[in-house]
């Protein structure tokens, strides 16, 4: 069967649509009208997200001296994506973007668009399988894993349960990563949603996420170095001066960046 099934919603299309994109179709919108009519700050939430994105970029790639990124779970191409926000910063950054919806891979090309100095790649992979995103011919081509990297996974581990290892996932490619890499990540957690509305909305994502508590989440970033703040809600992670703070309880994500230190 193919995997492309304009019938049942996808997490990528879903959040297209909640961003007032155009890459979805009924059964997204449908979908993300039924979750957004009990979390009504959905919209709110995925734009943060955006935001954080941006700023961690902007950290990593001016701060932190970063200008090589493996983005996870990419999703539809939109504004400031992740080589726009670094290649803005630093023109010669490398990037190599991966997912493993088709809707995505058609509008790759929107996101192989890339500075003269710098290059972007795209890898059809599923998060899930570590060793097919390290093993791609397109990211050893792109990226020098002799230098520092950042591994970017936003929004996309909460769609992974369980039973499908998440923490090994994670471990294997931020083991793959030399000294001095990051890693970035924002997931979805019901810690700051009412009870009462837990069971529905898993009800209405048809089971397709895994939302983790702050501990759990903090979990992913064993062994690394946290940069300051930690691990706070996506609106607290280096908010631009003078900038209002959403409320944590309408945005229900936390994000973190934090380092790969010297191994033994």
């Amino acid at each position: 069967m193919s995997r492309f099934d304009v019938g049942v919603a996808h997490p990528a299309r879903r959040y297209n649509y909640w961003l007032g994109g155009k890459d979805n179709f009924a059964a997204d919108r449908a979908s993300g009208d039924a979750i957004a009519a009990t979390f009504p700050t959905i919209r709110d939430s995925v734009r943060e997200n955006r935001k954080f994105l941006r700023r961690a970029v902007e950290f990593l790639a001016g701060q932190a001296g970063i200008d090589q990124f493996l983005d996870v779970g990419t999703g539809l191409p939109t504004a400031d994506n992740t080589h726009e926000v670094a290649q803005r910063i630093t023109p010669r950054s490398r990037i190599v973007y991966v997912d493993n919806d088709p809707i995505v891979l058609a509008h790759a090309r929107a996101l192989l668009t890339s500075s003269a100095e710098g290059a972007t790649a795209y890898i059809d992979a599923d998060l899930r399988d570590p060793a097919k995103i390290l093993e791609a011919p397109p990211l050893q081509a792109t990226l020098d894993f002799t230098r520092p990297i950042a591994l970017v996974m936003l929004a996309v581990l909460h769609f992974v349960h369980d039973h499908q290892n998440p923490y090994a996932v994670v471990g294997r490619l931020v083991e793959a990563l030399p000294p001095g890499s990051y890693l970035v990540m924002s997931h979805a957690t019901y810690d700051l949603v009412d009870t009462a509305k837990v069971e529905v909305l898993e009800k209405q994502s048809g089971g397709q996420w895994r939302s983790r508590s702050r501990d759990e989440f903090a979990r992913f970033f064993d062994g690394l170095e946290l940069i300051d703040p930690g691990v706070v809600p996506i609106g607290d992670w280096r908010p631009a001066p003078g900038t209002t703070r959403p409320d944590p309880a309408q945005i229900v994500t936390y994000g973190a960046v934090g380092r790969v230190g010297t191994r033994s």
